[in-house]
């Protein structure tokens, strides 16, 4: 078995979710394993999955990465070997064809795709390094573009090699600007793996044990938290700007608030009203508004930005993933013209700040994804998805809730649609089910089955990984 051979490995040894680390043969820590960003990489259903599907030659290979790479939760040991991805698909080193609606967020326009790779192969010929210093034509045009694209007065840009690092670039911008050092973002939230990111993100999995964080980093209930506490009621979302308020009223010393305008992991969609009082609130305080859509932007919600939906101007977008086409790292911020106050410090001054191809990348994304009217399709298989998803749901109890916007969906699997209680053990069969029959997507909050589909997919292939879908939960749930 594959964590067998591997002395340095966790075993998992009890179901409710309690691991074991072995050095050799003695036992070093027992602890809980927290359900949160994904599915659990050292679980029985893992393990049984691995030794049922994948060949000796994939296992080995597995072997030989949990052996060099460092272990963390949800990374490795991994799951599967990749050999090729294209399109919608990955492909594994058995050769298995995977319809990919996880991507982990980057693959807008597909992988490997091809007018993507040749403008970053261009642009190798040119000028494959922008030393520090210096600028590019072909940085300059990305900045242009994205200052077009934003609304209002979102003139000012600035690209980095990630989003952790983009997100540290936001909160130093708002420091600067406003004097203040304190942060507001909510409990199970999510802004990247950087210590300064993990202080302002909410989820245990990247924070327990790590030590003092970030000072000034506080925090809030975080929208859908307040759903079913309140008697049910159809604003009880909106509880927690009330606390937001008091904070705010409280404290002189909040320098912006930084939140995901759609969380997208388990996909939470907070309404229109919930981001305009939070703009409110941030014009009445002298707060800044720091919207984090690195998993978001560039059409997978139907519009380039998600605030598009909520008709509000941020003052700083970070921006990632997506952002290099699936090929390349690029992330960055777009920042409101009279944020332009930094001149006498270094924000980021990283060595591929202006990464020439990486901003060719992005270009050429951006390009394609209007070339071939990728936001409206989005929009169009978004309204499909949701019909879709709710006749699942009623054909399939267990499906508790569907919450969709554009070609992100997540599909809420619990035991009981009046407690709300989450179909653990459940999710992650049909998750494994899955990807028996071709299909990859993330677990999130331990039973959020949640949906990213490339923006190039059709109708005729969400359809298909939606029945492959359905066709799980009917197996795990029925037998």
């Amino acid at each position: 078995m594959l964590l067998l051979k591997t002395c340095h490995s966790c075993l998992t040894l009890l179901k409710p979710l309690i691991i074991v680390c072995r050095k050799g043969n003695n036992q070093v820590d027992v602890k809980p394993f927290l359900r949160t960003e994904g599915d659990i990489n050292l679980s029985n259903e893992r393990r049984e999955w691995q030794e049922n599907h994948l060949s000796q030659q994939t296992l080995d290979v597995l072997e030989e990465d949990s052996r060099y790479f460092l272990h963390q939760s949800m990374s490795t040991p991994c799951l599967n070997v990749i050999t090729d991805a294209e399109g919608i698909y990955l492909e594994d080193m058995d050769g298995r064809k995977i319809i990919d609606f996880h991507g982990n967020s980057v693959h807008q326009v597909g992988h490997k795709n091809r007018y993507v790779i040749d403008a970053m192969k261009n642009q190798l010929d040119e000028l494959p390094f922008l030393p520090r210093r210096y600028t590019s034509p072909i940085a300059v045009k990305l900045a242009k573009k994205l200052v077009d694209l934003a609304p209002g007065d979102l003139n000012r840009v600035l690209f980095t090699p990630g989003g952790t690092s983009a997100v540290g670039l936001a909160m130093k911008l708002a420091r600067k600007a406003t004097g203040k050092f304190k942060t507001i973002s909510t409990w199970d939230s999510f802004h990247g793996a950087g210590l300064d990111a993990i202080s302002v993100g909410g989820e245990g999995v990247f924070r327990n044990q790590i030590g003092p964080l970030l000072p000034g980093a506080e925090h809030m209930m975080p929208y859908n938290s307040y759903r079913g506490l309140f008697s049910g009621s159809e604003d009880s979302g909106m509880k927690s700007l009330e606390y937001l308020a008091y904070m705010l009223e409280m404290e002189n010393d909040i320098g912006a608030i930084i939140m995901e305008p759609i969380r997208s992991t388990d996909v939470q969609i907070p309404p229109k009203a919930y981001f305009q009082r939070i703009r409110q609130l941030c014009d009445q305080y002298g707060v800044l508004l720091i919207l984090d859509e690195i998993p978001g932007a560039f059409g997978r919600t139907g519009k380039m930005f998600v605030h598009e939906h909520y008709d509000i101007v941020p003052d700083i977008v970070v921006i990632g993933k997506g952002f290099g086409g699936g090929v390349f790292p690029m992330a960055g911020i777009i920042a409101r013209e009279g944020l332009n106050v930094a001149q006498d410090i270094s924000l980021g001054h990283y060595t591929h700040e202006k990464s020439s191809v990486g901003c060719a990348a992005a270009l050429a994304t951006i390009e394609f994804i209007e070339n071939h009217n990728l936001l409206a399709h989005a929009e169009q298989m978004g309204v499909f998805m949701e019909q879709r998803l709710k006749e699942m749901m009623d054909r399939h109890e267990i499906v508790g809730d569907v919450r969709v916007k554009g070609m992100l969906a997540g599909v809420e699997l619990v035991t009981n649609r009046q407690t709300k209680e989450k179909a653990v053990e459940g999710a992650e069969k049909v998750m494994y089910r899955c990807l028996e029959k071709g299909l990859s997507f993330k677990v999130s909050n331990g039973n959020v089955i949640t949906l990213v589909p490339p923006l190039i997919a059709t109708q005729g292939e969400v359809e298909q990984a939606l029945s492959i879908l359905e066709e799980a939960i009917g197996d795990v749930f029925t037998n």
